[in-house]
């Protein structure tokens, strides 16, 4: 396996780990927390509240293992911090992240 191959199966995990959090975020903030404060459902927030907090933790503890193989500089891997705590970061970051994967995969 070719040094590229093996960054853009890094690259893949993290971009697939990036998605999975990002929509859990989503779920927390556009539906758990719309149950709790308007359907008096607190249980959504507790259940989807956990579930995004152990994504967000593997999140974290992926970014910087990636951003080491990747060779990212620290705006780069700053960015990459910086998107996990924005609710549509993720998504912003990952299409970055596909145009990086679609050139290592020319070359």
């Amino acid at each position: 396996m070719s040094a590229d191959e093996i960054k853009i199966k890094w690259l893949k995990r993290f971009r697939l780990i990036s998605i999975v959090e990002g929509t859990s975020f989503l779920i927390l903030l556009f539906v758990a927390m719309p149950l709790k404060y308007m359907m008096d459902l607190p249980l959504a927030v507790t259940y989807v509240g956990w579930a995004h907090g152990i994504l967000f933790i593997i999140y974290i503890y992926v970014v910087f293992p990636t951003a080491r193989r990747m060779t990212w500089n620290f705006s780069k891997t700053f960015f990459a911090l910086i998107a996990s705590v924005l609710p549509f970061g993720p998504f912003i970051f990952d299409r970055y992240m596909t145009k990086e994967e679609k050139e290592m995969a020319k070359s």
